[in-house]
């Protein structure tokens, strides 16, 4: 994929969530590195960026772990272009195992590509514009691995991964149970990413999934219940800041009261 020009004022800094839950912005997207550097060099990365940002996201981990950084797997919360961008490029430096959800493999392995994207879900210049981005499938085959069906996930105790569909058909989210710590990917985020000056300022509004490119409404509605359900105390959001406490509490639950209200395009409804 080749570099895309869409950028923000957050893109490069990172927010430490967690000592072990770093958020990093690359132009639009946010990654997750889960790992605590105080006890070790290795983590886990969660998503991977834009097209041709490998280098940031390499570097990203040297400055979080060390010169001696040590990525032991990729998970994916879907195979959008902005969350697998620089996969291809990661993996020729970093030959580690790559998971995701099942329904996620035909995007994932040179099957299927995504649906055209809904242009006239908003009358925002990025909707309007995401009939450009890419959507074709990528081929990782030799690298993926589907997470098992129970959410377990084998590179993450503790951590388990939660099917929240309707963005992508295997969209997933990651839950932690014994902080509430939760990585949404785009099940819901905190900015307006339909709109341009939304997305390059990172203006915190809670929002379910981009809507040009979400396929299913009404599972998306279902999964952002079933995570206002789970009562997360943190958010590593794939767009967005990171949401945290009463904040995040509040405005998620009533999200997931609105969602046919506020966040189905009239299109869909």
């Amino acid at each position: 994929m080749k570099k895309m020009p869409m950028t923000s004022v957050t893109s490069g800094t990172g927010i430490e969530v967690l000592p072990d839950l770093y958020c990093f912005n690359v132009q639009i997207v946010n990654i997750a590195f889960i790992g605590n550097p105080r006890e070790s060099n290795e983590f886990v990365l969660v998503d991977a960026g834009m097209p041709d940002s490998e280098s940031m996201i390499m570097e990203a981990a040297k400055e979080r772990f060390g010169e001696n950084a040590v990525c032991k797997a990729i998970i994916l919360t879907h195979g959008h272009f902005d969350h697998v961008g620089a996969l291809k490029g990661l993996l020729k430096k970093w030959d580690v195992p790559v998971y995701a959800h099942s329904l996620e493999k035909p995007f994932l392995s040179g099957e299927s590509s995504y649906p055209p994207p809904n242009t006239d879900a908003d009358s925002g210049l990025v909707a309007k514009m995401s009939s450009m981005f890419p959507r074709h499938s990528i081929n990782i085959s030799s690298h993926l691995n589907i997470l098992p069906e129970d959410g377990a996930i084998p590179v993450l105790p503790g951590w388990r991964a939660i099917h929240t569909p309707g963005h992508t058909p295997g969209h997933i989210s990651l839950f932690r149970d014994s902080d509430k710590a939760l990585i949404s990917g785009d099940a819901f985020i905190n900015v307006e990413q339909e709109k341009l000056y939304e997305v390059m300022t990172q203006k915190q509004e809670i929002h379910g999934p981009p809507q040009y490119f979400t396929v299913d409404w009404q599972a998306a509605w279902d999964s952002v219940k079933t995570l206002a359900g789970l009562k997360p105390q943190v958010a590593v959001v794939g767009h967005g800041l990171p949401l945290a406490d009463d904040e995040l509490t509040t405005n998620l639950d009533k999200l997931a009261r609105d969602f046919g209200a506020t966040e189905i395009p009239e299109n869909k409804k």
